[in-house]
């Protein structure tokens, strides 16, 4: 990461605001969460915000990877590139309603930016169009958007980034002063905020994303304290809203009005879809519920929304285009959505699992079985902040965590390294496949020992051969020879073993080396475009010619690979 300061507005320097304002929202997390009183006092804010700027440095370091051979010869990606990226990793990792809305404001920056392809750099001039284009496009994202909020600090930084003359230092700045006043008479015009006596904490996120702008910029990180008027601790804001009646849509820093008694659901998903179809969508889902931000683009969204009727909800994202990632919330008994008392300490569980799934059916294969999870959608692995969330989530003494995935290991790692620093006991089992995570999860038992439990789970994963049947995208050399485009390729533990033009074919070879060398139970996962009678053609090739070999056959859904295979 760079750290001399940027003259204009480069791909260097989108990759160093990213990291700076990671690095901001990291140190200043644990505060935002304590000042998230409005409309839930739920303590979120800040995390959300971190994990959906977490998402973005990913993408962004994705691409500058890609051009890590370049780079020695002077290359590396344009403003374009690097701008379209960080907008979209914040889009599909955007959480609660102040991530989404920091998507929104990323990618309204982004398409100014990324307007002329050819351009490497921008100046003043741009910085000041990006900033004012980010708060006109969040706040449309809003259905009902709300004064004294994230959206209000994002117009007043505009506003002055507008009067500022001079270059993206100068610009930086204006719009980083302009937050942060906005942000300290946020209290005036948001009676739950001044009750409490805080700022609105998705604002304050905000501000702290700007001063990583100023660091960018001028190599200096903005002095001044930022305000954030009579912090309490989060459980004293708790209290002190429940004491008064303060009820209204969960999700950190959200921008939306709410009533006592409000829905009980959060639901929040990617969806593919056409613009007319999302307007359909926003239409239903204001009628449905509250707090809905609708963010994204080009064929891709980001949904949130609270309702009483979450299938509903759902079902209104499978009528306009393909729904995924799809995360429901419950907001419990005891909530402030349903009682105006103080919420009971919710009971640790002993023991839990996490796993990373590639796809839905799978998900569903997994939490059926007790597990929390992560959904990976091809391509776009979830970075450590996702996996500590999970972990969280999981609200256990004790973790036992499946990355499934041979790259996710060191993300994995270092998911479980932040989780054991807030008091949680993780064992991270390196499972290569969602099939070894079946098997370790098929040994699980809760009541046994952690170590003891650990190890037979590890075991388990560990004497289950895993292989994946796909289609090349590309001509490349393999360790079965050279493939083209087009080709069906078997891999067996992470290589290539066989070269085919016929899938179910393929899967028979791959499936017939793989029971060489002995096994007891074949597992099967369909992903959906897999050919409808290659599970049926499988199992009698195991039945016909593997005497004492059972076969298990799972739906996997949109899991980037037509079949995984896994034999124990």
């Amino acid at each position: 990461m760079a750290q001399v300061p940027q003259t204009f507005f480069d791909a260097l320097a989108v990759r160093t605001w990213c990291g700076h304002a990671l690095r901001a929202l990291g140190q200043a997390r644990e505060e935002i969460d304590a000042i998230n009183v409005y409309p839930v006092a739920d303590g979120d804010t800040g995390t959300n915000l971190y994990l959906t700027l977490e998402s973005a440095v990913g993408a962004v370091e994705a691409v500058f990877s890609g051009y890590e051979v370049g780079a020695a010869q002077g290359a590396g990606p344009s403003l374009a590139e690097a701008v379209r990226a960080m907008a979209h990793g914040a889009l599909i990792g955007a959480r609660g309603n102040s991530g989404t809305i920091l998507a929104q404001l990323l990618r309204g920056m982004a398409q100014v930016f990324a307007a002329d392809g050819e351009t490497t750099h921008t100046d003043g001039q741009g910085l000041r169009l990006a900033l004012r284009h980010a708060a006109d496009a969040a706040r449309l994202a809003v259905a009902h958007p709300v004064e004294g909020t994230v959206l209000t600090v994002a117009s007043a930084a505009a506003d002055a980034a507008d009067g500022a003359e001079g270059d993206c230092g100068t610009v930086a700045r204006a719009a980083y002063e302009g937050a942060r006043a906005a942000l300290a008479v946020t209290p005036g015009q948001l009676a739950v905020l001044e009750r409490a006596g805080v700022v609105d904490a998705g604002g304050r996120g905000l501000v702290a994303v700007l001063a990583a702008l100023v660091e960018t910029f001028t190599g200096e990180a903005p002095g001044a304290p930022v305000p954030v008027r009579g912090v309490h601790t989060h459980a004293a804001a708790l209290a002190e809203a429940h004491a008064r009646g303060v009820a209204a849509a969960a999700g950190g820093g959200c921008d939306d009005g709410a009533e006592p008694g409000g829905p009980a659901f959060e639901v929040i998903y990617l969806l593919e879809a056409g613009d007319s179809a999302v307007d359909r969508l926003r239409t239903r889902l204001d009628a449905l519920g509250d707090s809905l931000v609708v963010v994204g683009g080009d064929g891709l969204w980001n949904v949130h929304v609270h309702v009483d009727d979450a299938g509903a909800a759902v079902e209104a994202g499978v009528e306009a285009g393909r729904p995924y990632r799809i995360r429901i919330t419950h907001f419990g008994l005891g909530d402030v959505h349903t009682r105006g008392g103080a919420l009971p300490p919710r009971e640790r569980v002993q023991r839990a699992v996490v796993a990373v799934v590639p796809g839905e059916g799978l998900a569903g294969l997994y939490t059926e079985a007790g597990a929390t999870t992560v959904l990976a959608r091809p391509g776009e692995p979830p970075a450590s902040g996702e996996l500590v969330d999970a972990v969280r989530r999981a609200h256990a003494r004790e973790v036992v965590l499946l990355p499934n995935d041979a790259e996710l290991r060191h993300t994995a790692a270092a998911a479980a390294e932040q989780a054991r620093t807030e008091g949680i006991r993780v064992a991270l089992i390196p499972t290569r496949s969602a099939v070894q995570g079946i098997a370790a999860l098929a040994v699980h038992e809760p009541e046994r020992r952690f170590d003891e439990d650990v190890v037979s789970m590890t075991s388990a994963a560990g004497a289950t051969r895993h292989a994946e049947v796909v289609v090349a995208e590309r001509q490349s050399w393999t360790m079965a020879g050279i493939c083209q485009a087009g080709d069906v390729l078997g891999l067996i533990d992470g290589d290539v073993a066989v070269i085919g033009t016929d899938v179910t074919a393929t899967a028979e070879s791959v499936l017939d080396r793989m029971l060489q060398a002995g096994g007891e139970l074949v597992t099967l996962v369909l992903g959906d475009e897999a050919p409808t009678t290659i599970a049926d053609r499988l199992e009698a090739r195991v039945r016909e010619s593997y005497l004492a070999v059972d076969t298990v056959v799972y739906r996997g859904g949109r899991q980037g690979a037509l079949l995984l295979i896994g034999v124990e």
